[in-house]
């Protein structure tokens, strides 16, 4: 029976120099956090690499799965340890090929190659050697024959240390930084296509996210509300977004509706909406704001129009999706499976009370100027007084003391 392990290969965090082992430790306390309760092995060190010991095959794919899922993270594969011996390596590499075979089926590859790495040179056999003779062996024992470049099964071989470390099964991660290295922002969360993505991208950043709707409430239904925690909970699992704050907005919307210019309203909801993601990421000792925006992709998108909203804020605005096609958008959305409920019918406090004639090239001074009828203090603090939140497991946040909101029940 052999020793089986998932291996953690990480990329960007092996180029912080000096910083190195801060990141690592980070990226191991949320790889120990992600597998809590899948296994009661520790995430240890090697050469480069983090591991976590397969101790139960039946929890293996869950561990492989929660391991894939964290920031930083650039692939995992499942390993069999053996000693450094070529015919210990070339008996374990028939292994995890016939392994591999069995779980792919019917859509067998028709083409194989082996990929071998040695971290020193004190073994004996080179990299290119082992390649060779563990893939003449694996060629002739199951009639696959080698294809060096785009082979559709890989055999790894990476000997580490004093041993080496087979692999025939590897799960891709989103790459980046671990959640925690890069401080808290607050991000703007519809129940849209773009905001889940761009969230999905600045905790790949290594930053922990806290969310906050604006929901249409009471002048429409909270049904948004449902979708965006629902958002929250398929987003989870990257370990970024801690709390989602929900905002009831719509009756400020409808006073914004009674004293401002139609063609300006967008901008001073999001101008409001801006203001009342700071006054919370004050209170969370967060450093900047997210939205999902793409340039131009909407009236209040243009050049202008960004810039008329930036200049109600006092912190950074982060715009991860600024340059992305939507197309490109809704591909992502996809793939991290928040496609499907964005699309679920719902009121979105963004068209309510929608003009007919959004302006699209407004400047600072008219809308700071339609703004004056306006009391914002007493509007964010409205907001905030009826603000309510839900958390999500992430190792690296604790709730500061005096955040607004009241928890969900449940």
């Amino acid at each position: 029976m052999y020793e089986r392990t998932a291996l953690i290969h990480y990329h960007e965090i092996g180029l912080k120099g000096r910083n190195r082992s801060t990141f690592i430790s980070r990226l191991r306390d949320n790889l120990d956090f992600a597998v809590r309760g899948l296994t009661d092995a520790k995430v240890e060190r090697i050469s480069s690499r983090l591991l976590v010991p397969l101790t139960d095959h039946a929890r293996s794919g869950d561990v492989l799965r929660a391991c894939a899922a964290v920031p930083g993270v650039v692939h995992v594969t499942e390993c069999i340890i053996v000693e450094r011996d070529l015919d210990e390596i070339t008996r374990a590499a028939e292994t995890v090929m016939r392994e591999e075979l069995e779980r792919r089926g019917k859509r067998a590859p028709a083409t194989f190659a082996v990929a071998a790495r040695r971290s020193s040179t004190n073994f004996a056999v080179s990299s290119a050697e082992m390649e060779r003779t563990v893939g003449a062996h694996l060629c002739a024992a199951f009639g696959i024959p080698v294809r060096l470049v785009g082979p559709e099964l890989t055999v790894w071989i990476e000997v580490v240390n004093g041993e080496a470390y087979v692999s025939a099964h590897r799960l891709s991660g989103p790459g980046g930084l671990p959640v925690g290295s890069s401080g808290k922002v607050v991000a703007l969360m519809s129940a849209g296509i773009d905001s889940p993505v761009a969230i999905a991208r600045i905790a790949r950043r290594g930053a922990v996210v806290l969310g906050v709707h604006f929901s249409g409430a009471p002048q429409t239904s909270d049904a948004s509300t449902s979708d965006v925690l629902d958002m929250a909970g398929v987003l989870a699992p990257l370990g970024g977004l801690a709390r989602v704050y929900t905002i009831p907005f719509g009756d400020l919307q409808r006073e914004i509706m009674l004293a401002c210019p139609p063609d300006l309203r967008v901008l001073l909801y999001r101008r409001l909406m801006l203001r009342i993601a700071e006054a919370i990421a004050r209170a969370e000792d967060a450093k900047a704001v997210v939205t999902g925006e793409s340039l131009g992709q909407v009236a209040s998108q243009t050049l202008d129009n960004i810039a008329a909203v930036d200049a109600a804020a006092t912190m950074p605005v982060l715009r991860p999706l600024i340059g992305t096609d939507k197309q490109d958008i809704i591909g992502e959305a996809r793939a991290l499976g928040t496609y499907e409920i964005s699309v679920r019918p719902h009121p979105d406090c963004c068209t309510l009370f929608m003009p007919r004639n959004p302006e699209t090239h407004a400047t600072i001074a008219e809308v700071a100027a339609a703004e004056e009828a306006l009391d914002m203090p007493r509007m964010v603090a409205d907001a905030l007084a009826g603000a309510r939140f839900r958390d999500f497991p992430c190792s690296s946040y604790r709730p500061k003391r005096g955040a607004p909101g009241v928890p969900y029940e449940g």
